[in-house]
């Protein structure tokens, strides 16, 4: 089955009740018990699981080509939970353009969890072998990496980790499973922000994993979801799986939308340089076409001058509104570094913009005025 078809199909079995082809809202939080004391039809509470929650996450673990999926009520809930699965000891590599609220979570918390971290630049194989230590090491990557676009090779990565008897987990929220697919790359888990691409609409928050395998890590990541409660409400895993159903279409429109938008901004006298691997100039161009179908609707750019210059051209813009997050049909474009705060390491001259669903020629349009 393609990749399109089973958008549309996975987890979007009639409903056996009523014949439904929308997939039903569970908003019960208890379930009925049998005689014996036991879940009389699977369920139990919704902390433990859900009618609803489970549809997205047969859906998820389908379209990302995984064994099982959990979903939970954001990304950063997500990666936590994992995080908290792993065995006390781990070293986790992480690299240097990393989701900064990961990098706080490691400055913050890994200590108290018994996690050590290393940063390095994932694109050098070697700076990642020597930043491995002992037999217990996960390797955290992302790619396109968040703000930079920064491109690395998840195969080349994931035979380095196993090799080392390491894990890699891919987040994989700027490329959606619809244009690039991590796990058969050979990663072990792929993490999702649900609230960007796949929820696709700026109306609902949620995190997702897939697991290569049904192992004793997903086991213990569920439990860590079901102790620690950050599992995903049955509207926003309804939200989630409705907006699944158009990913693959969405995500056309926003790849060629943000080609038009960075092939525009490479050229003009205002913009010090593009972050977006769809162009030849990136370079890491060449990986970013042997991984990906399409380069996705992110790309970051540098105003020339400093802080000042590119909030000024943030606040020109007519059709980019100023915000934060990403994914939704509109067009964002947000200062990077404001953003992220004090601790931000992202250039004071930087620009994130997400490409939205709108007509590329006025997205140019709008962006030749913002550097007029």
């Amino acid at each position: 089955m393609r990749f399109e078809t089973m958008l549309v199909h996975a987890g979007g079995h009639v409903d056996e009740e009523t014949g439904a082809l929308a997939p039903p809202i569970h908003l019960s939080t208890t379930f009925e018990r049998d005689v014996e004391g036991g879940p009389s039809r699977g369920f139990s509470y919704v902390r433990d699981g859900n009618p609803t929650q489970a549809r997205l996450e047969e859906a998820l673990a389908a379209i990302d080509e995984g064994a099982a999926s959990l979903a939970f009520a954001s990304g950063m809930a997500a990666g936590a939970a994992l995080l908290q699965a792993l065995p006390h000891g781990t070293h986790v590599v992480l690299p240097d353009d990393c989701y900064y609220g990961f990098r706080a979570l490691a400055e913050e918390s890994f200590a108290k969890w018994g996690l050590t971290s290393a940063v390095v630049a994932m694109e050098d194989l070697d700076a990642v072998r020597a930043a491995m230590r002992g037999d217990a090491n996960v390797l955290w990557a992302e790619s396109p990496s968040n703000p930079l676009m920064k491109i690395v090779d998840l195969a080349a990565l994931a035979e380095l980790a196993h090799a080392r008897g390491a894990r890699l987990v891919v987040d994989g929220t700027f490329a959606t499973p619809a244009l690039q697919r991590p796990l058969a790359l050979g990663a072990d888990v792929v993490l999702h922000s649900t609230t960007k691409y796949l929820g696709g609409h700026s109306d609902v928050q949620g995190g997702a994993l897939v697991f290569a395998k049904h192992d004793a890590l997903y086991a213990v990541t569920e439990r860590v979801r079901e102790l620690v409660g950050g599992v995903a409400s049955p509207f926003n895993a309804w939200l989630i799986l409705r907006g699944l159903r158009t990913l693959a279409a969405r995500m056309r429109v926003h790849s060629e939308n943000a080609a038009a938008v960075a092939e525009f901004l490479a050229a003009q006298p205002r913009v010090e340089a593009v972050f977006y691997p769809g162009l030849a100039s990136h370079p890491r161009h060449d990986v970013a076409r042997k991984q990906m179908s399409a380069f996705g609707g992110m790309l970051s750019f540098l105003v020339r001058g400093g802080r000042s210059e590119a909030l000024a051209v943030a606040a020109k813009t007519r059709l980019f509104t100023r915000a934060t997050s990403l994914g939704g049909v509109e067009s964002l474009i947000e200062h990077r570094a404001s953003s992220e705060g004090p601790a931000s390491r992202t250039p004071q001259n930087l620009l994130r913009v997400s490409v939205g669903l709108e007509h590329p020629q006025d997205l140019v349009d709008d962006l030749r005025n913002a550097l007029s």
